[in-house]
């Protein structure tokens, strides 16, 4: 790859400055892509655009950018996406530093900020060595979340189309599933969970293998039909909204069941009824066990160290199933009557068993 460093002014950056959704953000005389489809969303948050702007108008430097160069003798930004933006936001007139904007400050003060020259590397090369570019040099304040990288690995029309659904604060998927969902979308959050759970498969290598399967497809419409599917029966299944639900691998769920037919007024009975068991410690886990019927995702209260030591004198160190005596550290709880028989985890509902037999009872 080829690199030369190149001085420019603001004044040439932000001329002919466009962001919006159908040309993009375009700056530099229209010459220069800002957000090629592998960038991020613009993230910066008030503080750090006005930590942009007190940079320069004090002339110190800022950091130097990186832009490469295309095949036509445009540029597209590896590196300062989040500086160049704040910079045109503020030239623009769409924010103010220290209650001045822009049109505000004195023409001296004005030309002195439009005058101000930034420091960049022109880099030429292949489309696999800028994306190399830019998954090493490109973390510019904020470190690039998982699936911001992968975005960058395997952009095109697929992942640009998946990002109009799930990749914006005020997004579609914002819009019908946020009750739901957790994480940010700007991060990319949203659109990592519903890759996961489309494919199968969170992890870093299942999410890749089926970006890598969609990428030169034409639009993300399998994607956002999908989730409005998981939403729709979520909201089916579930109708009583609760906190509790918010992030949960919804997506896995209607995998398994979506085929199931279920009573929703009979499931927000048991759901009501678990919500008011202070045995059940992980409410959110409910949803879970009511579909899967697994206790594990309840977490059920744990008998305290004195229950354990009054049941163990109560029973001499015996264990109740094989007869033997044994240390009380060589013992485990168990429930007499088991908890989803009604029993409490209480001192009355106590007994000690070997390890040996209470994993045999568990492993029942």
């Amino acid at each position: 790859m080829k690199i030369e460093l190149k001085e420019i002014t603001i004044r040439d950056l932000t001329n002919g400055y466009v962001d919006n959704q159908e040309n993009g953000v375009i700056g530099y005389g229209g010459k220069l892509d800002i957000r090629p489809p592998y960038q991020r969303e613009f993230i910066y948050k008030d503080k750090q655009r006005e930590a942009v702007i007190d940079t320069i108008t004090k002339d110190f430097p800022l950091n130097v950018m990186y832009w490469a160069v295309r095949e036509d003798g445009n540029f597209e930004v590896i590196d300062g996406q989040q500086r160049t933006i704040s910079i045109s936001q503020f030239v623009e007139g769409d924010f103010a530093y220290k209650s001045r904007y822009f049109h505000n400050l004195q023409k001296d003060e004005q030309e002195l900020i439009l005058n101000y020259k930034l420091m960049v590397y022109l880099c030429s090369g292949e489309d696999s060595e800028k994306l190399e570019w830019f998954k090493t040099i490109n973390i510019a304040g904020e470190r690039l979340t998982d699936q911001e990288l992968r975005n960058a690995v395997y952009s095109g029309s697929w992942v640009s189309d998946a990002k109009r659904y799930f990749s914006k604060n005020s997004c579609a998927a914002y819009g019908l599933g946020g009750d739901y969902m957790s994480g940010v979308a700007i991060r990319q959050d949203y659109l990592e969970t519903v890759i996961g759970w489309i494919s199968g498969d969170n992890s870093d290598d299942g999410i890749k293998n089926y970006m890598a399967k969609q990428q030169h497809e034409p639009n993300a419409n399998d994607l956002w039909l999908y989730f409005q599917s998981v939403i729709s029966w979520v909201k089916a299944v579930f109708p009583k909204y609760r906190k509790e639900m918010k992030g949960i691998q919804w997506g896995f769920l209607y995998n398994q069941f979506k085929d199931q037919k279920f009573d929703h007024k009979k499931i927000e009975e048991e759901i009501s009824k678990l919500m008011q068991d202070e045995d059940v410690t992980n409410k959110k886990g409910i949803y879970e066990y009511v579909l899967t019927r697994k206790e594990k995702f309840l977490n059920i209260r744990t008998f305290t160290d004195n229950q354990k030591r009054e049941a163990y004198e109560r029973q001499k160190g015996i264990c109740v199933k094989c007869g033997e005596k044994f240390e009380l550290n060589e013992m485990e709880a168990d429930h007499i009557t088991p908890w989803h028989l009604g029993g409490q985890t209480s001192a009355e509902n106590c007994q000690m068993l070997c390890k040996d037999d209470n994993r045999r009872k568990s492993g029942k």
